[in-house]
């Protein structure tokens, strides 16, 4: 369905947004107790950088897209900004250090879920014979047992990094880096207030 739309880039970046959204939240509201001043929305460009580089992607002039994937009725995210899928993400791209960074947002259609999408996606963009980086956050709890199921069956292991914020309990056949470390990074939060 998604590659009859996009063409993948050699670095992808598959994001379950509801699930970002429901996490950077999470711990907006509980460090800002702990750095005793309330924290900003997640700047989501900072963001994107640092899943970038976590990713092992290397600064120069890549071509990264990101792929957001969000539940119909959800079009906003809470605690990032830019926030509006539609209208503020979907078909803008910036620049940075790492190369360009191109957004799109789909939710699924009415004979799909937001799991099934996106597992659709990451099945698609692990296909693609020109990949580079494959970075993937989904919702670990919500896709329990299916996302590591396709992630098995992927040939493209080696060049996939999951983010999560409970490392699997399986030995993987590919890298899992902590999301919120990132997300951290992108609320402003220095590492001296903690």
């Amino acid at each position: 369905m998604m590659e009859n739309k996009i063409k993948f880039a050699p670095n992808v970046m598959l994001i379950d947004a509801s699930y970002l959204d429901r996490v950077t939240c999470d711990l907006q509201a509980h460090f800002a107790p702990i750095v005793n001043r309330e924290l900003p929305k997640a700047d989501l460009a900072v963001l994107l950088e640092c899943l970038a580089l976590d990713a092992g992607m290397k600064l120069g002039n890549n071509e990264i897209q990101v792929i957001f994937i969000y539940e119909s009725g959800e079009g906003r995210l809470e605690g990032l900004t830019p926030s509006d899928l539609g209208k503020e993400l979907h078909g803008m791209a910036f620049k940075s250090e790492l190369g360009e960074f191109a957004l799109y947002a789909f939710q699924p259609s009415d004979l799909a879920t937001r799991e099934e999408l996106f597992i659709e996606s990451l099945q698609l963009a692990g296909e693609f014979k020109e990949m580079q980086c494959l970075a993937a956050v989904a919702d670990e709890d919500g896709y329990g047992n299916r996302l590591k199921e396709v992630i098995g069956e992927m040939k493209c292991r080696n060049k996939l990094t999951v983010f999560g914020m409970n490392p699997p309990a399986y030995e993987a056949s590919h890298r899992f880096e902590m999301l919120g470390f990132a997300i951290l990074q992108a609320l402003g939060i220095r590492s001296e207030e903690l």
